[in-house]
């Protein structure tokens, strides 16, 4: 796919936002690399490339546009259950300052990540293995200034481990079609339902 048919699908989901000048290439390279490791590894239930641009890189990069509006460059982020790389590694090329780790137990999604990392040139360090697993830093658990999540198993256990790894005065992100009463929170464009929550972490 192009990179100009890539910016129309996805411009709904970044709206006035400043983005960086190689972003629909890396898009564009990330999209043909899913597409090869898809037909033989199930990355992804999505197979229609328009439908991974929009419900994958466009979803993500709406989450990055909220996420950048309220950090600071050079924070961290976990992105929990990464799978392909989702909202994780679409945020990295859109905010390049973070300091991204995709956190992925599955062995193969993890080898793809590693790949696509290798492919993009980027910095984002691939964790392979549970999110429990990630080692201590100066003996302390590691805890990061943004935690997301998206399409995770055993999401009630997911959402208590994801909240221990957000640090004091953080903050855990969503892609959720299930909101919580009273939790801040953006619909995501389109007709679909879908939101991205926020959930401060004192």
């Amino acid at each position: 796919m192009s990179e100009h048919q890539i910016a129309a699908l996805i411009a709904p989901y970044l709206g006035t936002a400043s983005v960086p000048n190689d972003l629909y290439a890396q898009l564009s390279t990330y999209l043909d690399l899913l597409m090869k490791w898809n037909s033989r590894t199930n990355l992804t239930s999505i197979r229609d490339p328009e439908e991974m641009v929009q419900r994958h890189f466009g979803e993500s990069l709406f989450a990055g546009v909220q996420i950048g509006s309220r950090v600071k460059g050079g924070a961290t982020l976990l992105d929990f259950g990464s799978g392909a790389g989702f909202p994780g590694l679409p945020i990295q090329l859109l905010l390049p300052e973070l300091k991204v780790t995709l956190s992925e137990s599955q062995g193969k999604k993890a080898s793809f990540l590693r790949e696509a990392v290798r492919t993009l040139g980027v910095s984002t360090k691939v964790w392979a293995g549970r999110v429990e697993a990630l080692p201590d830093v100066a003996g302390a658990q590691r805890q990061f200034d943004v935690v997301t999540m998206r399409a995770v198993d055993d999401r009630g256990r997911a959402v208590v481990e994801a909240r221990r790894r957000v640090g004091a005065g953080g903050v855990l992100v969503m892609l959720t079609t299930d909101l919580a009463k009273g939790v801040e929170a953006v619909q995501l464009p389109g007709s679909g339902p879908g939101w991205v929550a926020f959930e401060r972490i004192d």
